[in-house]
Order: C-alpha cells, then sequence, then structure tokens
C-alpha cells in the first residue's frame, strides 16, 4: 500500500513537467519562466518532508498517508483551472508539492514493520515508487492527447481511490514509540543528529544525481548527440527506469552487506563512469553502457543510504530524520542541471560537468567507506522528565 500510495502520489508530484512545452507555448513563457513552473513542486516537495516526517512520527502513517494523498487531490484539479495564468500556475505548483511529501511518511512506516535484517529490501522495495515520476512522464503527454484536462482528472480519480483504500487498509505498527514533544523540538533533535547530515550529503549525491538526470538528460541527450524530443524522452525514461530496479537491490545488498560498503561500491562505479562519460564517447555504445551503469550506481546508492537510516537512526527519530535527508535528496538534484547548463554555455562541451559529478561521487564513496562502515544502531535515547528523550548525539 506504501509503495502504491507513493507511486501514484509522486505521479501527480511531477504533472507538470511532462506538460512544460505546452504551458511554455500556451503562456508565452521564457525558458526560466517554464524551468521554473517545473521546479517550484519540486522544492517544495522536498522541503515539505521535513515537517511531514516529523507528523508521520507523531501522528503515523495511518492518518498522514490519506490525509496528504486526499489532499493533492486539489491542486491536481485546479490545474485545470489555472492553466491560463501563469502566476496562478505558480501558486498551484507550490500546493502542488504536497504529493512529493509521502517518502517522509512511507519510510517509517515501512522501517516499523520489518525487523533489522529485513529493512534495506522492504524500503528498497518502497522507494520504487519514485518510478511514479517516470510514469508522469511517459503516460500524461499520452494521455493528454485525448483531452487536455484528461490527465488532472485521471490521476484525481487514482488518489481519490487510494485516499479511502488507505485510510482501510493501512496499519501502524502498535507499539511505536510516540514522541510526545513539539514539531520543532524533534526536528531540532534530528538536526542535531550527525548521522542526520551524514546521511543527507549521501542521499544528495545518490537521489540527487537521479533527480538532476530526470530534470536534464533530455537536454543534454539533444543537445549533445542531436537526438529528437521523442528518442531523448525514451532513453531518459530507461534511465529511471534502471535507476528503480536497482533501487531495492540496494537495501537488498545492505540487510546481506553493510550498508556503507554497498553505498561505497556504488559511489565508486557512479564516479568511474562519470569520468568515461567525461571522455564524450559515442552514444552508441559507450554512451549508452556508462549511462546506464551511473543509473544503477545511483539506484543502488539511493537504496543503501536509506537503509542506513534504518540501523543508525532511533525507532521514534526515523520519520524527522527521513524528513531530512530526503529534503536534501530533493534539493541536491537542481544544483547540477545549472551546473551542467552553465558550464556548456561558457565551454561548449559537458566534460567539466561530468568531472565534477566524478569528483563529488568519489568523496561520497571514501567517506562512506571510511566513515559510515564504522556506525553502530543507535540505543534509543533516555527519556528526560517530561517524556521527551534527551540524548543529541
Amino acid at each position: 500500500m506504501a509503495t502504491i500510495g507513493f507511486t501514484l502520489t509522486f505521479w501527480a508530484w511531477n504533472l507538470i513537467s511532462p506538460l512544460g512545452s505546452f504551458y511554455k507555448d500556451r503562456l508565452d513563457l521564457t525558458s526560466f519562466q517554464q524551468s521554473l513552473l517545473v521546479a517550484v513542486p519540486v522544492i517544495v516537495g522536498s522541503l515539505g518532508r521535513v515537517p511531514v516526517g516529523a507528523l508521520t512520527d507523531r501522528y503515523g502513517a495511518r492518518l498522514m498517508f490519506p490525509l496528504v494523498t486526499a489532499g493533492t487531490i486539489v491542486p491536481v484539479l485546479l490545474l485545470i483551472w489555472v492553466k491560463d495564468s501563469y502566476p496562478l500556475m505558480l501558486v498551484v505548483g507550490f500546493l502542488l508539492g504536497l504529493g512529493g511529501t509521502t517518502f517522509a511518511i512511507g519510510v517509517p512506516l515501512v522501517n516499523s514493520w520489518f525487523p533489522p535484517a529485513k529493512r534495506g529490501f522492504a524500503i528498497g522495495i518502497f522507494g520504487m515508487g519514485m518510478g511514479g515520476v517516470a510514469l508522469s512522464g511517459y503516460f500524461t503527454p499520452r494521455i493528454a492527447q485525448h483531452g487536455e484536462n484528461l490527465p488532472f482528472v485521471v490521476v484525481a480519480i487514482a488518489l481519490a481511490a487510494f485516499a479511502v483504500l488507505g485510510a482501510l487498509l493501512i496499519t501502524d505498527r502498535p507499539d511505536r514509540p510516540v514522541p510526545t514533544e513539539s514539531l520543532a523540538t524533534r526536528l531540532a533533535r534530528a538536526g542535531r543528529l550527525r548521522v542526520t547530515w551524514e546521511l543527507s550529503a549521501l542521499y544528495a549525491i545518490g537521489f540527487g544525481g537521479i533527480v538532476a538526470f530526470g530534470v536534464y538528460l533530455p537536454t543534454y541527450l539533444r543537445t549533445w548527440y542531436d537526438l529528437s524530443l521523442t528518442d531523448a524522452g525514451t532513453k531518459a525514461a530507461g534511465f529511471a527506469l534502471v535507476t528503480v530496479v536497482f533501487r531495492p537491490l540496494g537495501g537488498w545488498l545492505s540487510d546481506r552487506i553493510h550498508p556503507a560498503y554497498v553505498t561505497a561500491v556504488a559511489l565508486g562505479l557512479v564516479a568511474l563512469m562519470a569520468i568515461v562519460q567525461a571522455f564524450e564517447p559515442q552514444l552508441q555504445p559507450g554512451g549508452t553502457i556508462a549511462l546506464l551503469l551511473m543509473a544503477a550506481g545511483l539506484g543502488t546508492a539511493s537504496g543503501s543510504v536509506f537503509a542506513l537510516v534504518a540501523q543508525v537512526t532511533p525507532q521514534a527519530q526515523v520519520g524527522s530524520v527521513t524528513g531530512i535527508v530526503g529534503a536534501m535528496g530533493g534539493l541536491g538534484g537542481f544544483v547540477p542541471p545549472l551546473v551542467m547548463g552553465a558550464i556548456y554555455s561558457a565551454k561548449g562541451s559537458y566534460a567539466i560537468g561530468f568531472m565534477l559529478l566524478s569528483d563529488l561521487a568519489l568523496a561520497g564513496c571514501v567517506y562512506a567507506y571510511g566513515r559510515m562502515r564504522t556506525a553502530r544502531p543507535m540505543a534509543p535515547e533516555p527519556a528526560s522528565p517530561n517524556g521527551a528523550s534527551s540524548k543529541t548525539r
């Protein structure tokens, strides 16, 4: 249920992006205005994971998942009525970001129901819901061919159906720890955990790389390899599919090997393939192989990092930490496209951009192996007199 809900809300979250060209022509937008319109839901959805994760710790996924899903229906349907106004589209895009917050609901839910030895694979399966972005990219424009409002109606109906089923079928673990402190206090405690920011940095490389390629890969393929819009979109969808498939593999491997090792190897592969791509090989076969292996590494790292979350975070704080880590992962995807575009404009080549990616992935590889392999499960924090926990490692 969590994976299905994650998939549907991520589809809704990404409704504007596949129709970006339609809105650009309809509203006579500049390239920057179009980019801003596409970016607003993603930025809001990433930052929104922080409070939503903390609220999930307090109120549980049984309430939060149907509530957030039902709330996402509102901006989805509003897109039908505001399509002729750019300012209103930005406002609705802001509200649409709600759909991107469900990641921080599903992780603590799934984490609580599985023993430590199975959490990596379980969270990896849940993480496959990020394929909702790929589904949106493929199906939304095709559904729109049968009616420009039809994609929003279809997604709204799907969200409504899941909200009802989720309320009936999602169950929180009865003995899950429920924090009694305020939202601000719990977020502050999660922010004081060293591992929160270590995991955020690693996830910003892994999942941030996925987001970055999802946003920029079609442009890169069209610009550098002179592919048609359809061919570039198809190959970008293939890249996304590989990341989706390898995410649970990263979790599964992490259940059998320390997730720090899995993360280090995955990011090492990304670093190596980025160097290969920096030498600008022909698309067939060199470029295709390098890009798909990068996708495999990024997907694997995304799964293994959250296996680390399950290992080193107190159960009562999983939602709060997940919210922060997930937010950093989403935001990490928006710097690389800007850098790649700026470098290409200045140098007429993407080589420097890929070398920077290689450096970043290699740094993550070294840190995961050198520091995170010594991480150990954290003991529950002792309670303070008011029922709150006091340890702030």
